[in-house]
């Protein structure tokens, strides 16, 4: 495990880059903004509502009561009610709206993330790790959801609120509005210096909750928990996740009490603004200054504590939508990622594949770096025909039949299927030409039929036990108790590992693609479970192109074709006999071979 290792691509934040990120905020909100004028309708109605409530109260102090006038007592008093109801009841509706509003962009990001990351190519999973991607999907994007969904209706809300009380409070005294407002720059001012601080801790605090989402994932899956358990680390790998969780804690507690004090000076300061009010307005009446009648002084009180709310509220907001730019940071460096595997703006499309394949004068590096991994590679492979690739470990051979299937792209020369350079095929007929059987076989945690499905979701009951018996597998599963209902398990781990390959063949033959690429696909088997995988693999191969990479040289003896990669480069080819007769590279690895053969 490597808890401290950095992924793949981070650019560095720059503060210049926030009104961008606010722009691709704002635009993520477009389709909604029907539905956010109706929230702005709502907010503004509310406002105005809000704001009479202290005129109605200074005419009942100022009028209704002192000239004992009933009736426009009880109006004065129904018209409060009134106005607590309507606000309460657009309030709802607002918070109804902002809300599905929210969950549908967070729904977009998700689903943005997610497609983007199953448009890239094999080489950014190679070098991220699984919990980091998933901590970007699950933490980050759920991290956002207080934003999406309340903060920016709350902004829109506490600022009009705020436009409407300092407008009132001017309508009732200028003077005291004055007042009033002499500190709210300072307040500003502070608020924003808090949202900094708070966005750097939240970028470090995110990248740990990846980390530890990083661990967790490889830890405890069930080949973690294996390699855990037989390697006596189990103690240690909880110590590593503890310190990784203790880390947390520490960005945590940083992370909520960051500006905690200033913000609490601030929300002091204005609780104490109507004692100042009361006490100018008593001042200046002693001082023969301007008459300030006691509704006017009640109802300015009652406009500046309902102002004290949303001014907290919109500093806060400010400070939260500060520390959410970091996570939006985040997801919009993954939706930035660079896409290494594009199909064409037209691309060809195959109804009917022969199976021709051609290898061209191919180089590969990667990411177009470093020594060639590939090179000058030149082979043809006829429809039907079979080709094994051999070779030391390292020599480029899963490599080699990765190009076919476009998991990575040459950096030179041209992969060619039937006559077409595999970049301008569409996705679509790539993927019902090529079939990988790997020796890594990766099954859903899902029933064994479900995992069949996945190769083609429309197939009948009678198509799956039709494959799985091609694949010499149909018997034991229908030995299972529950059959083809039977859940494989995490990975598959319920399945030895010549069942699986046997489920992955099955579901290879229900694909039925024209070409077929074999990576290694028994070279973690036993002799005695090769021979069975062997036979189905063979029934999978009739009549198909088959570029087989073998570790093990007994299952390639009979390729119409082998040849010998070193250093990735074309060392040998022919065909068994000829190689051998050859004595070179080839016969040298068969002699290696037969030495490792288990005697009894």
């Amino acid at each position: 495990m490597h808890p401290d290792r950095e992924t793949s691509w981070t650019p560095p934040a720059d503060a210049r880059e926030q009104p961008r990120q606010v722009r691709r905020v704002l635009k993520l909100f477009r389709p909604y903004r029907g539905r956010l004028a109706i929230v702005g309708l709502l907010v503004g109605a509310a406002s105005l509502v809000s704001v009479t409530t202290p005129f109605l109260l200074r005419e009942i102090l100022d009028v209704a009561i002192p000239e004992g006038r009933t009736g426009l007592l009880s109006l004065l008093a129904l018209g409060m009610i009134l106005g607590a109801v309507l606000t309460s009841i657009f309030g709802v509706l607002q918070t109804l709206i902002s809300t599905t509003v929210g969950q549908r962009v967070m729904h977009d990001l998700r689903t943005a993330v997610y497609g983007r990351l199953q448009r890239m190519s094999l080489a950014f999973f190679t070098r991220t790790r699984t919990g980091e991607v998933q901590s970007r999907i699950a933490n980050d994007i759920g991290g956002m959801q207080a934003t999406v969904t309340s903060t920016a209706t709350s902004l829109v809300s506490n600022l009009t609120s705020v436009v409407a009380t300092i407008v009132a409070m001017v309508v009732l005294d200028w003077r005291l509005t004055v007042v009033s407002l002499l500190l709210l720059p300072v307040f500003v001012w502070i608020s924003r210096r808090v949202g900094r601080e708070r966005r750097k801790i939240t970028t470090r605090r995110q990248k740990q909750m990846a980390a530890m989402a990083a661990t967790v994932t490889e830890s405890l899956s069930v080949s973690g928990i294996l390699l855990g358990r037989t390697m006596g680390r189990s103690d240690s790998l909880t110590r590593a996740f503890s310190d990784e969780s203790e880390r947390l804690v520490d960005l945590e507690v940083r992370s909520n009490m960051a500006g905690r004090w200033r913000m609490a000076v601030i929300t002091i300061v204005m609780a104490a603004m109507p004692a100042v009010v009361y006490w100018t307005a008593g001042i200046a009446l002693q001082l023969g200054g301007p008459d300030v009648s006691l509704g006017t002084v009640v109802a300015f009180v009652s406009l500046q504590q309902g102002l004290f709310r949303p001014t907290v509220s919109l500093l806060s907001t400010g400070v939260q939508i500060q520390t959410s730019l970091a996570l939006f940071q985040r997801i919009f460096e993954y939706l930035d990622l660079p896409i290494d595997i594009t199909e064409r703006d037209e691309p060809v499309h195959l109804d009917r594949v022969k199976g021709e394949v051609r290898f061209e004068n191919v180089e590969f590096r990667y990411d177009g770096k470093g020594g060639p991994v590939l090179d000058g590679i030149d082979i043809t492979v006829p429809a039907g025909g079979s080709l094994a690739v051999v070779g030391p470990t390292g020599a480029g051979k899963s490599t080699l039949g990765y190009l076919v299937p476009r998991l990575y792209d040459v950096t030179g020369g041209r992969v060619t299927l039937d006559g077409v350079d595999v970049r301008d095929l569409d996705f679509d007929t790539l993927a019902r030409s090529v079939g990988v059987v790997s020796q890594e076989t990766y099954l859903f945690h899902a029933s064994v039929a479900e995992n069949l499905r996945f190769a083609k979701p429309d197939a009948t009951d009678a198509e799956l036990e039709a494959a799985a018996r091609a694949a010499q597998i149909h018997d034991h599963i229908a030995a299972l108790p529950d059959g083809y209902d039977t859940v494989v398990g995490e990975r598959g781990h319920r399945f030895s590992g010549g069942e699986k390959q046997r489920l992955a063949i099955a579901r290879t033959i229900l694909r039925d693609p024209p070409v077929l690429v074999l990576d290694e696909a028994t070279s973690a088997l036993d002799t005695r479970t090769e021979a069975a995988v062997q036979d189905a693999i063979d029934a999978l191969s009739a009549d198909r192109t088959t570029i087989t990479i073998a570790h093990r040289l007994s299952t390639v003896r009979g390729a119409d074709r082998i040849v010998v990669l070193d250093a990735g480069r074309l060392a040998e080819q022919g065909t068994h006999e000829e190689l051998l007769a050859r004595d070179g590279r080839y016969a040298a690895l068969v002699r290696r071979d037969a030495r490792l053969e288990p005697t009894s």
